[in-house]
């Protein structure tokens, strides 16, 4: 008799994600200076079932100790030793609760207890920037790549759920965001493609399952239901509404409208890539500063207005505005100095950044 569905489902995705693990890691040995060298760097990847070789590739989840990443934390358990992989976790004290240092310290346990090493907790200091939830997810990330990088881990899979792909479409819907907003989260991301999201075609109900059929401890974190947080009032709230007033499917919906606008998102940013080649030059930058940004305005004119808007922000971003605080008003602003040009002042972005126009181009430096 075979595990239960729940089960078998989040085995299966995190055995997919595993494989294009080991694809990945493999090109990148082949392609590194000592792999002509080195026999271990020729060698195939262990067969499945055999024992994780010395060296082998590390994989991390990351596990808060909720239903979504116990589930994730105990595939990864059983699946990594078949696929030859090594396989550890990592769980963040925010700091955030009253004794949230024992019970990271309890979640690392658990995790030792399925069989991962190396496991460790890491506290870390929530900021304010940004709002509660943005600055905790920074410092979670922060937190995650430290830990990825002393533990030399070639990947770190996420727990996020369809049901979370959906309330991130819903978010950027709400703030009235382009197309790479509503495309919610990828499933590969971060530097390297360090960040991997197995579950984003499981629903939430599958997860927590999962985590019955196992008898796997899990801990609800009072802040997922806390109105204060806007992921909360969306999830309890916005979600329940609409799918009572639309029927069932609406988050089904959402995470396809996450694919193909990741899909639309991707291809606008590559043609944006190859028109910024013929339309921007750079000047050396001034002592201590980012680099100065020359666009040709003619050029620009006669480009779509979503391609022409993406070359605009990266140019920005380029002459030291910071990817964060450029919004979408900003960049509206400085693509009237092309398409509604009046002899208009120079334009101010943040990160004082400075936006000209000079005759034929734009030019965007730091003030």
């Amino acid at each position: 008799m075979g595990p239960h569905p729940a089960v078998a489902a989040i085995r299966l995705a995190v055995r997919r994600v595993l494989h294009d693990v080991l694809v990945a890691h493999s090109a990148s040995s082949s392609c590194s200076p000592s792999a002509a060298s080195s026999p271990s760097a020729r060698s195939a990847p262990a067969p499945r079932g055999s024992a994780p070789r010395d060296g082998a590739p590390l994989v991390l989840a990351a596990c808060s100790g909720g239903a979504d990443s116990m589930a994730l934390a105990s595939a990864l358990a059983f699946e990594a030793p078949r696929a030859g992989l090594r396989a550890g976790g990592v769980t963040v004290d925010h700091g955030l609760q009253q004794g949230s240092d024992a019970r990271a310290a309890e979640v690392a346990d658990r995790m030792r207890a399925l069989g991962l090493a190396p496991v460790e907790a890491v506290a870390v200091s929530v900021g304010r920037g940004g709002g509660p939830e943005a600055a905790a997810r920074d410092a979670r990330y922060a937190a995650l790549d430290g830990a990825a990088e002393r533990h030399g881990a070639t990947a770190v899979l996420l727990g996020h759920t369809r049901d979370d792909q959906a309330e991130t479409v819903l978010l950027g819907l709400a703030r009235g965001s382009g197309t790479r907003s509503l495309s919610g989260m990828a499933w590969v991301s971060g530097a390297d493609g360090r960040y991997r999201r197995p579950f984003l075609q499981l629903d939430r109900h599958t997860v927590r399952e999962a985590c019955l059929a196992q008898s796997l401890p899990v801990w609800d974190d009072p802040h997922n239901v806390d109105p204060s947080y806007t992921r909360s009032r969306v999830r309890h709230e916005a979600l329940p509404i609409l799918e009572k007033a639309l029927g069932k499917g609406v988050v089904e919906a959402l995470a396809r409208t996450a694919q193909l606008s990741r899909d639309d998102a991707d291809a606008l940013d590559a043609w944006a890539a190859r028109a910024e080649a013929d339309v921007m030059t750079t000047a050396p930058a001034a002592a201590g500063g980012a680099q100065a940004v020359h666009l040709d305005t003619v050029g620009l004119h006669g480009l779509p207005t979503a391609v022409r808007r993406r070359v605009l922000r990266r140019a920005a971003i380029a002459a030291g505005a910071p990817a964060g605080s450029l919004f979408a008003r900003h960049i509206e602003e400085v693509d009237r100095l092309i398409t509604g040009w009046r002899g208009q002042r120079a334009i101010n972005l943040p990160g004082r950044v400075e936006v000209r126009r000079e005759g034929g181009r734009l030019v965007i430096r730091q003030g």
